[in-house]
């Protein structure tokens, strides 16, 4: 490699061949860095305190649908076509 950089003259820009391979290393490393932020996380489950509280509230049961018992929903309009597609003027 070393041969090729010094055979190289202003006529051959051989270093710009080079120069992309570089750049996508460079690139992929800054990008990496970024995302990662290994120099700036931390271990949520050593460094922060968590204090276990009882569950609040409540739940309550509405209704309930088994099976195929009733497998539409009320008021559905799938089969009046032109009482959902309006003429857009």
């Amino acid at each position: 490699m070393a041969g090729f950089l010094a055979e190289s003259d202003d006529s051959n820009p051989g270093w710009l061949l080079l120069l992309g391979p570089a750049g996508g290393a460079g690139l992929y490393f800054t990008l990496w860095r970024y995302y990662r932020n290994t120099d700036k996380s931390h271990s949520f489950e050593r460094e922060t305190r968590v204090d276990a509280q009882p569950i609040t509230g409540s739940d309550r049961k509405v209704n309930e649908v088994k099976g195929t018992k009733k497998s539409s929903i009320d008021g559905d309009n799938h089969a009046s076509h032109r009482q959902r597609v309006q003429r857009v003027s």
